[in-house]
């Protein structure tokens, strides 16, 4: 399972930390968006370089915002992995919230001043 995420936002690598604590099994590969082998992959997935959002690629289905927020709950242990019944809500409407935290992020969270690698 390989997750693309913001390498410079504070919110997105403090999100990092909270998988790689409370992941039931360390199946993730973590890359950020920005390195080399992050932008490969979203020309190899067809997806814009210049993306605004997580991806998660399980088994070469691609899943982002707020499906791959969930889709990553699902792989952590409780009580992280309940947020998953989100599912339920319209995709429209969680993505819609996604959407206005990922526009605000680097506002309300700020950033690195260097990208994460792993």
């Amino acid at each position: 399972m390989i997750l693309l995420f913001d390498g410079v936002c504070n919110l997105c690598n403090s999100a990092v930390d909270l998988i790689l604590k409370k992941a039931r099994e360390s199946h993730f590969k973590l890359i950020p968006l920005q390195s080399d082998e992050g932008q490969q992959l979203l020309k190899e997935f067809d997806l814009p370089l210049e993306i605004n959002t997580v991806v998660l690629i399980q088994n070469n289905q691609v899943f982002s915002e707020s499906e791959a927020i969930l889709e990553i709950c699902t792989h952590l242990k409780a009580p992280w992995s309940w947020l998953a019944v989100f599912k339920m809500l319209p995709k429209s409407w969680r993505d819609k919230l996604y959407r206005f935290v990922a526009n605000n992020r680097y506002k309300w969270f700020g950033k690195r001043t260097s990208c994460r690698s792993f």
